[in-house]
């Protein structure tokens, strides 16, 4: 298994720690979510390891790539697992970088850090209780979240069940809708959870992914979120990159993933 480029820290001097979670149980359409964490590493190999807005180096932030935690067929065990692991992280003061995966996984991240909000960039509400039987599925992620995070904020949501809509409709939560994006700004108290689901992006700019969904956000929407939301994060996700694109999916991915290090790095807890 590759490493994620410029990730060349040791465990006990890491500030971050990228932690692939290979679960693809529920994904839907499209599967494949078990390559993302691997192929998002392969195709962050072409960055450049300077960043010219914060004049610093990814190399010098002090990124340990932990691996995959191998995953298996029962979520609700898997996630427990991957809980603990990202719970010892957390207790060691590095902030964990998940890489999936399927959107399950962002709920062993979400309980692992505990943060006061919950904030996602998704096409889709992901408030369902079940999805075709399944309490823990892809779908089901926003509404475990909310289990732990006092509130969540879907950023780019341009779908869901009546039921969802309903459940979106309640004060815990808040849905900036993709034309909304442009000119919408944080505004939460505490530390957040940032998880981003590839599928936010317009299908146009991330085909690589499991249930695509055009009017979507572009790469740039996106960049520009995790800019915004980083310094006041406990830990980051990105999830439902799969295998069926030529690497914009997980190109993509990498690079938010990178942003995301480089805005943390310069104003952390802000």
């Amino acid at each position: 298994m590759s490493q994620f480029p410029g990730a060349n820290a040791a465990p006990d001097d890491a500030e971050y720690a990228v932690v692939g979670a290979p679960l693809d149980v529920s994904t839907t359409f499209q599967p494949g979510t078990r390559f993302g964490p691997d192929r998002i590493r392969r195709f962050a190999r072409t960055f450049d390891d300077y960043d010219r807005r914060t004049n610093s180096f990814f190399t010098d932030h002090s990124v340990h790539d932990a691996g995959d935690l191998h995953a298996w067929d029962d979520a609700g065990e898997y996630l427990d697992f991957l809980e603990a692991d990202l719970r010892e992280w957390h207790d060691d003061d590095v902030t964990p970088l998940l890489v999936g995966g399927e959107h399950t996984v962002s709920v062993a991240g979400v309980r692992a850090a505990d943060p006061d909000v919950f904030l996602t960039v998704d096409a889709h509400l992901d408030l369902r209780t079940e999805y075709d039987g399944n309490e823990l599925s892809h779908a089901t992620a926003t509404r475990h979240a909310l289990d732990v995070a006092d509130e969540a904020v879907i950023v780019g949501a341009r779908t869901g069940s009546p039921e969802e809509y309903e459940r979106a409709a309640e004060t815990d939560v808040t849905v900036v809708p993709p034309e909304e994006v442009g000119e919408w700004t944080p505004e939460f108290e505490g530390d957040v959870y940032l998880s981003v689901d590839i599928d936010g992006a317009d299908p146009a700019f991330a085909p690589g992914t499991g249930t695509t969904e055009p009017f979507g956000l572009t790469s740039r929407e996106m960049r520009d979120v995790v800019r915004s939301v980083a310094p006041h994060c406990l830990a980051f996700d990105t999830v439902e990159v799969n295998d069926r694109d030529d690497g914009q999916a997980a190109a993509l991915a990498g690079k938010l993933l990178r942003e995301f290090v480089f805005t943390h790095a310069a104003e952390p807890s802000a």
